[in-house]
Formats: C-alpha cells, sequence, structure tokens
C-alpha cells in the first residue's frame, strides 16, 4: 500500500492540472471583429468577407440579424474563386438561373445591389489608369465635394465615369445593340477631361509602355474595329469567353488617344448586364493579374486568363446578389 501512495499523489496531481487546463480554457473569451475590419485585414472587399460567411467558409462565425461577427483568430480561407473557366461557367450558369426565378426585382433591390458598385467601381476603374484619388475621395467628389491638393482630372476622371455608367445603364433598358456609334458615346463621357479627343478615334501612333503588343496604326483603327463588332456580334461562344476576346481585341486596337481601359470595362459590363448579369468591377489590386492576362493572349494565345479572370469576377457578383436577396427574404418572413 505504501508503495502505491506516490502512484496515487501523481495521479491526484496529473488530474488537477488537467482540471485546471480547462478552466482557464473556458476561461478565454473569444474576441470577434467585424466584416470592415476583416476585409481590411485579408486585403478582400467587405461584399466578399460576407459571401464567405454566409457559405460557411470562415468557422465560428455568428450572425447578428444582417450582421456577422468573426473570431478575430480566424484565418483567410482559401480563394476557390478561380477554379478552371470551364468548371466556373458552369457554376456561373447555375446562379444565373437562380437570380432569374427572384426576377423581376423591385426598383429598390436594384438600387441597393447597385448603390455600393458604383462608388468602388468608379475607384477601381480609374485607379488602374493612374487616378489618385482614394475608394472614400472617389465617393466624396460623386457626392459633389472637392478633395483639397488632388488635381482637377482626377475629380473629373471620377464624375466622368460615373456619368458614363448612368448612359450604359440606360442603353441597357432599352437593349440597345453594341456599335461603333455606341462605344464614341460611352468614350465621350468617359474623357471628361479631354474635350478635343471625346469620342473620335486617334489619329497618331501610340505605344503601350511594357506591353507585349503594339496597336495599329491610325488607318487600321475603322476597319479593325468593324470586324471586331462583327465577330462578336457573330458569336456563339458562352458570354464570358466571348466578352473576354472581345475586350483584349478592343484594347489592343486602342482606338483613342486615352481612356480606352474604361471605356472597354465599361462595354464589357453593358453586355453583361443586357445579357441579363451583374456588372464585374476589376479590382486595382488585381491590375497586375489583368495585365498579364492581356500578354497571355498576345503573348501565348490563351484566352483563358482573362477568362477566369471575368469568371471570378462574375461568380462573386452573382454570389453577393443571391446573399442579399435571400437577406431580403429572410426578413419579410
Amino acid at each position: 500500500m505504501e508503495n502505491n501512495i506516490p502512484i496515487l499523489l501523481l495521479l491526484f496531481l496529473m488530474w488537477d492540472i488537467i482540471c485546471l487546463k480547462e478552466k482557464r480554457i473556458d476561461e478565454v473569451k473569444i474576441m470577434y471583429i467585424s466584416v470592415k475590419e476583416a476585409a481590411e485585414k485579408w486585403n478582400i472587399s467587405d461584399r466578399r468577407v460576407r459571401v464567405l460567411c454566409s457559405e460557411g467558409k470562415i468557422p465560428g462565425v455568428i450572425r447578428e440579424g444582417r450582421s456577422w461577427k468573426i473570431p478575430e483568430a480566424a484565418k483567410k480561407p482559401e480563394d476557390g474563386r478561380y477554379k478552371t473557366a470551364e468548371s466556373l461557367l458552369t457554376i456561373i450558369d447555375n446562379k444565373k438561373r437562380e437570380l432569374d426565378s427572384k426576377r423581376p426585382l423591385t426598383q429598390g433591390e436594384v438600387e441597393r445591389l447597385t448603390e455600393e458598385f458604383i462608388v468602388e467601381y468608379t475607384y477601381n476603374s480609374n485607379a488602374i489608369e493612374g487616378n489618385t484619388l482614394t475608394l472614400r475621395e472617389t465617393d466624396m467628389v460623386l457626392r459633389g465635394l472637392t478633395i483639397d491638393k488632388k488635381p482637377l482630372k482626377d475629380h473629373m476622371e471620377a464624375v466622368g465615369h460615373k456619368e458614363a455608367f448612368d448612359f450604359v445603364k440606360d442603353l441597357v433598358k432599352d437593349h440597345v445593340p453594341l456599335s461603333e456609334s455606341i462605344i464614341k458615346q460611352i468614350h465621350y463621357l468617359v474623357l471628361a477631361d479631354k474635350k478635343e479627343d471625346r469620342g473620335v478615334y486617334r489619329r497618331v501612333p501610340v505605344r503601350i509602355m511594357g506591353a507585349k503588343h503594339e496597336p495599329v496604326q491610325p488607318y487600321l483603327i475603322q476597319p479593325q474595329m468593324e470586324q471586331l463588332l462583327e465577330q462578336y456580334h457573330n458569336s456563339t461562344q458562352h458570354i464570358i469567353p466571348k466578352l473576354a476576346r472581345f475586350h483584349i481585341e478592343f484594347e489592343g486596337i486602342h482606338p483613342f488617344i486615352d481612356g480606352n481601359g474604361r471605356t472597354g470595362r465599361l462595354l464589357v459590363n453593358l453586355e453583361l448586364m443586357k445579357a441579363g448579369y451583374p456588372p464585374i468591377d476589376i479590382k486595382f489590386t488585381d491590375r497586375i493579374a489583368y495585365y498579364n492576362a492581356f500578354d497571355e493572349y498576345h503573348g501565348k494565345h490563351n484566352l483563358g486568363a482573362m477568362e477566369k479572370l471575368f469568371a471570378g469576377y462574375l461568380k462573386e457578383r452573382l454570389d453577393g446578389y443571391l446573399t442579399m436577396l435571400s437577406l431580403d427574404e429572410d426578413e419579410k418572413e
């Protein structure tokens, strides 16, 4: 019996240690952060964080009404958007059918789905081209304010892009076919700071710094634009590869002296919205992948990089639409 006493004491001691550890674990409080804080921490958009929460991709999240509480220690989920382009197209088609089943959307629903997008889209599209306004400053400019120590050009670009997008939305309502005239009208609004170059094809040769492709000579712009539009209208491809090719070819022609990128991205959204899809926003933070997609096509004849980029963004936008609409349905119940 005496020999067993040290063993019993050791067992009791181990049990006390285990109980103490469990008590300490119970006493640890889980700290939570907001969607906005998680977005800043992971360098992604607020909308993307909400989508990840709704899809159950972040362990331990708590939903409180229309808000989400995210564990502070949660790790950024791997981005599963960029699968093969082919598999993404199937996912997009399924989500598009789900969105179609919820139509027609009310005016309030449409405004809610686009209010955040317009500011972010204007910021990102302009920032890709060198505009120095921040996202917050872009929002302020679109509300009619002036930002101290920022160029007038940057202000005019923000306002011009917003007006061009509003014009695109009107074209979607009337289902106006894409044409050279429409392209020039959109460009006219985009290039608000250069009156003499608005809505007219360039008359001088240009080069794109760092690009593998050299834009066509001015005398070839008209015939190549006509050919591009004819090929686009005759194509029976899925809307994503069809627009990916059109966008790259349009930027390759580089028909205007300036504003080609912003105009080209507006044309993509014009055609997406006419086909019943939400518009996409190519992020400034993704600009390197965006530039590389052009090089992949011109250097290796590979459309896949741009196709996957477009498809990834479109899937994200569809997820955002469906999440917001499902929240509205929950509130109505």
